[in-house]
């Protein structure tokens, strides 16, 4: 099994970047607007409609406010053949800082690399969102 970790530092504090990220029914608000269009939640699936229409189901592993951690699984309509997907968020405190981790483990191997540049697209994608939302609410 590949595993792509990228992680970032995020200036908001850790409470507000946690929220955000619990927050799994509004991806499309909160997280990556430009990149997810809709959320809809049933039970612990989380299905993300993208700006071409397509739909990618998630199960929602678990949501741990204590650790700060998110733990998600693609079950259907990615756009990679994957045979497994399973990811997390951590939001970790670290002297001051806000960091924020995306962790991945996929199969099979040969596509760490596409996951890689996705992800690490993504987290700069959400890290200039959550620091957006940040300066728009100080105003």
């Amino acid at each position: 099994m590949a595993t792509v970790s990228v992680e970032t530092i995020v200036d908001v504090p850790a409470a507000s970047v946690w929220d955000a990220i619990a927050d799994v029914g509004a991806v499309h608000e909160r997280l990556l607007p430009g990149r997810v269009s809709a959320t809809e939640i049933d039970g612990d699936l989380r299905i993300l409609t993208m700006p071409n229409g397509a739909r990618i189901r998630e199960r929602i592993v678990a949501i741990d406010h204590d650790l700060r951690r998110l733990a998600y699984s693609v079950i259907e309509g990615q756009a990679l053949p994957l045979t497994y997907h399973h990811a997390t968020f951590q939001v970790v405190e670290v002297n001051g800082r806000t960091g924020v981790v995306w962790t991945t483990d996929l199969l099979p191997h040969a596509l760490a690399g596409a996951v890689r540049a996705r992800v690490e697209r993504g987290i700069v994608e959400l890290k200039a969102v959550l620091e957006a939302a940040r300066k728009a609410a100080s105003r």
